[in-house]
């Protein structure tokens, strides 16, 4: 970078939590007028070090310099002080309140509040850097992407001119990415130093004009980003070479299996969540479901699990010979016996799916105590099944008698979704099996996916990443409000085609 003085030089930075070292003396540069992508799988410690900059954790060793001095940074205040401001991943921001106000929240002004003032300045900076924001919206009434942007313009309210911001397009459209990007290029071109936290190659390819990597705690390099590619970049995240391919068989004799009609579902609360749902899931066939988060994914796949109460509809599985059953108003217990198993990765894993204080082999035994005639009859098979997940997985555990809850969120994970595939289903739903995961887990777990495909089994996936989708699926479902609004090829429908059926109603009803 010539001889610009960095904005931010961190030297030597190291943090452990108990045995685990977060970050192992890690360099890292930071510039004024650049984006810079911090890449590095889970675990790495990306957040860790950024948590760091933004006075969340104290280092345990290293220097800190903003603009060539040494600076401490031991609250959150510190770091707004030095003009850094950091937008989480998980928002924190009050419902009730209007933009405006979350943006003055805990701010120390002089005098009384002139909210019309808070008002005007906010505007000005909506107009400077081309935020969509009222000032005057409460927070409840917000979409996501608009509750990011007032997170952002709360920073940038506070003065702040270098920006990090962790996994910043996990909850969007891409329309609503395009419009994020277009707000940081302006940013960086207005001189400010932006960081983002990301494992998605193609958006820090998009984005970045330069890359840091880290692995396992530790920086392992640095480069502009038009001099390297996705493949070199996941590489050097994992250390050996990885295949970014994620095969698509053709299916072979698909055949009904799961067919739903009409099906409406709302909450406890009236809103409705499902909306007249009607399509057709076969054998040997992978049919993503695509949709912004909370567009009624979730109550699909448990109105098929028997988990959700439903409001009219049928849901009907289609036998071998043809003859078919209502699964509506059959216990969970009853539709998993016929072979229908939902890996629902929940927000909350352990909440949800396993029980924490078991071990891998307890929480195999919750999904196949049902082969037996006791629950403690058999502990051979549960234990072949945990044995069989660890290896194929690769979790990290010291073994399987560990309570699950000691385990990483990634490896929670892959107990849960190995679990649900090892199952021996028919049909099986899954829901964000890869959320959270790190890249080599993550393509296990879509191989995984395809080898079921390949057995036959009708797999449902609703998932955050639509490049994946459309790389994984034989058909895409589009969910926009609980409604349909298309089921598209998945060999031939684009990213953008799919994220306009994401936000409005119209478009492809071919396949």
């Amino acid at each position: 970078m010539g001889n610009k003085v960095a904005a931010v030089q961190m030297r030597d930075i190291t943090k452990s939590f108990g045995t685990v070292k977060a970050n192992d003396k890690v360099w890292l540069d930071i510039y004024r007028g650049e984006i810079l992508a911090l890449l590095g799988e889970n675990g790495s410690g990306k957040t860790t070090l950024m948590n760091m900059l933004s006075g969340i954790y104290f280092p345990d060793g290293g220097q800190i310099f903003v603009d060539g001095k040494e600076v401490t940074i031991g609250s959150p205040r510190d770091a707004f002080d030095l003009g850094i401001g950091m937008i989480h991943q998980h928002f924190k921001l009050v419902e009730v309140l209007t933009a405006a106000e979350n943006i003055v929240l805990g701010l120390r002004e002089k005098g009384r509040l002139n909210m019309a003032a808070v008002e005007r300045k906010v505007r000005e900076i909506c107009e400077t850097y081309g935020f969509d924001v009222d000032p005057g919206q409460k927070v409840y009434d917000m979409s996501v992407s608009q509750k990011q942007t007032v997170e952002i313009v709360k920073v940038l309210y506070r003065g702040a001119d270098i920006l990090i911001l962790d996994e910043p397009t996990a909850v969007l459209t891409p329309q609503e990415t395009d419009k994020l990007f277009a707000v940081l290029r302006n940013m960086r071109d207005s001189g400010k130093a932006v960081v983002i936290i990301t494992h998605k190659m193609h958006e820090v390819e998009e984005l970045s004009d330069r890359v840091a990597v880290l692995r396992q705690g530790r920086f392992v390099g640095d480069m502009a980003t038009k001099d390297t590619n996705a493949q070199e970049m996941t590489n050097m995240m994992v250390g050996h070479a990885v295949s970014l391919n994620i095969s698509r068989p053709e299916p072979e004799d698909p055949r009904p299996r799961i067919e739903v009609k009409g099906l409406t579902v709302r909450s406890i609360d009236g809103i409705v969540k499902l909306d007249d749902v009607s399509f057709t899931a076969r054998s040997g066939e992978i049919l993503g479901v695509a949709g912004i988060s909370g567009c009624g994914q979730k109550e699909l796949l448990e109105a098929i699990a028997g988990l959700q109460p439903t409001e009219r509809g049928s849901i009907s599985y289609i036998n071998d010979d043809g003859s078919r059953e209502e699964l509506l108003g059959k216990d969970p217990l009853s539709i998993l016996e016929m072979g229908v198993s939902l890996s629902f990765v929940p927000e909350d894993r352990l909440g949800m799916g396993l029980v924490g204080n078991m071990d891998m082999t307890g929480n195999m035994m919750l999904r196949s105590y049902r082969r037996g005639k006791g629950p403690f009859l058999d502990r051979r098979f549960p234990l072949h099944r945990a044995e069989w997940v660890r290896q194929e997985l690769d979790v990290n555990t010291p073994g399987l008698t560990t309570p699950v809850r000691r385990l990483s969120g990634g490896n929670v994970q892959k107990v849960l979704v190995g679990r649900e595939i090892a199952s021996a289903p028919t049909v099986l739903l899954t829901a964000y099996a890869v959320r959270g995961l790190d890249i080599g887990a993550s393509y296990t777990i879509y191989d995984m996916i395809n080898l079921q495909k390949a057995k036959g089994v009708a797999v449902i996936y609703v998932g955050e990443d639509l490049d994946v989708l459309l790389e994984l699926s034989d058909r895409i479902l589009v969910l926009c409000g609980g409604k349909v609004s298309g089921i598209v090829d998945g060999r031939s429908a684009t990213k953008r085609e799919v994220g306009m059926m994401m936000t409005k109603l119209g478009g492809g009803r071919s396949a």
